[in-house]
């Protein structure tokens, strides 16, 4: 799994590893070993998400099933150009 600029710096570490089944344990995981730090759940929420090279929008993260080894990334919103 790999955060990306902001959220990067939310989580306070690029990448980690989380063994989960579907995107809301994945979310469910991170958000309970990161949850604590500052403006990490805004930022969270506001990220896109990509399942290996897949945009998640707005399915349902129960639904969005994680093959194992799948990387999932966190991309805020970006401004510029």
């Amino acid at each position: 799994m790999h955060y990306w600029a902001a959220a990067r710096a939310a989580a306070g570490i690029a990448e980690e590893h989380v063994s989960a089944v579907t995107l809301a344990e994945l979310l469910t995981e991170i958000h309970r070993r990161h949850g604590h730090r500052d403006r990490f759940d805004d930022v969270i929420e506001f990220c896109s998400v990509l399942v290996g090279e897949t945009p998640v929008g707005a399915k349902d993260p129960a639904d969005v099933r994680l093959p194992a080894g799948v990387n999932v990334e966190f991309l805020p919103p970006f401004a510029g150009g």
